[in-house]
């Protein structure tokens, strides 16, 4: 229930914020004045309206998200020994790369597992899974947070949110376009826009939205060789390294992490198509670039 009530909100909240942009812009019609011809310039600013707005809205909310997708429980006053080392390592690691302290929370997963989110890097929120704090050592633990709050450092969440929202953009531009000229060519609708339009608009959506996800896992691969690398800073090398091998050594586990948080953990679970939509790089690979930088 709670889900489904989040999906609604957060479109009504699209929907809400792109209506009232685009009548600000006076982008009323993706037609022109003769009701056959599209109007490119405004269809690119309705689609970039959306685009955008879907990905800044999911940024915006991504903390509250997290908490709820994820069961994690803030630490605001640590109740044992391990939150206090927990909260006192995260504002150690955060005041070396230069960040406001992060909440710092745990989520009730077996899986090792970590993720970092927040609409800014001084304004985030890092956590860890029960599952890690009971199996790692705590050097192992402190270079994952190095490596969750590299995220938050290096504005991966900004910058990720950005790149899917112009990726939104124009799957849903040249959609539209492909939707458009079949509706003219094959479905010989002469104005306005035909249930061809719609048919065809929708299926090259999904085909489209495919190639981007690639776009966008690539970009997600490439900050966490990044991140891995400002974990090796942050706590150490070594530690770094130990952490991703006790990560592959329990890779057979089954992944506890919601597929809408899998972009910003530690690891990302299993791929369904190979490495192409993965959102992690392979932990060998991990392995060896720090190895050899």
């Amino acid at each position: 229930m709670l889900r489904i009530g989040l999906f609604l909100l957060t479109n009504l909240a699209i929907v809400a914020l792109a209506g009232i942009t685009l009548n600000l812009l006076g982008v009323n019609s993706i037609l022109q004045s003769n009701g056959a011809d599209l109007n490119l310039s405004a269809l690119l600013v309705f689609c970039f309206v959306f685009g955008m707005a879907g990905a800044l809205v999911s940024l915006f909310i991504s903390k509250w998200m997290a908490k709820r997708f994820t069961g994690t429980q803030i630490i605001t006053q640590p109740r044992n020994e391990q939150e206090r080392w927990l909260l006192d390592t995260v504002a150690d690691l955060s005041a070396k790369a230069g960040i406001k302290m992060p909440e710092v929370g745990v989520f009730p997963a077996e899986q090792s597992n970590a993720f970092a989110t927040g609409w800014n890097k001084n304004d985030a929120l890092v956590a860890v899974s029960a599952g890690l704090l009971h199996r790692f050592s705590r050097d192992e633990v402190r270079a994952v947070l190095g490596h969750e709050i590299g995220h938050v450092a290096n504005g991966d969440m900004v910058t990720l949110a950005l790149i899917q929202g112009v990726v939104n953009t124009f799957v849903m531009f040249f959609a539209r376009i492909i939707g458009h000229t079949v509706d003219r060519v094959v479905f010989k609708t002469e104005r306005g826009l035909g249930i061809g339009y719609y048919i065809v608009t929708f299926v090259a959506e999904i085909i489209l939205g495919f190639f981007a996800a690639m776009i966008v896992a690539w970009f997600s691969r490439r900050r966490e060789y990044r991140a891995d690398q400002a974990g090796a800073s942050l706590a150490d090398r070594h530690s770094m390294i130990s952490a991703l091998a006790r990560l592959k050594a329990e890779s057979g586990l089954e992944n506890q992490m919601p597929s809408t948080m899998s972009a910003f953990g530690i690891t990302g679970g299993k791929a369904s198509l190979a490495s192409l939509l993965a959102s992690h790089p392979p932990l060998d690979e991990r392995i060896r670039a720090l190895q050899s930088s």
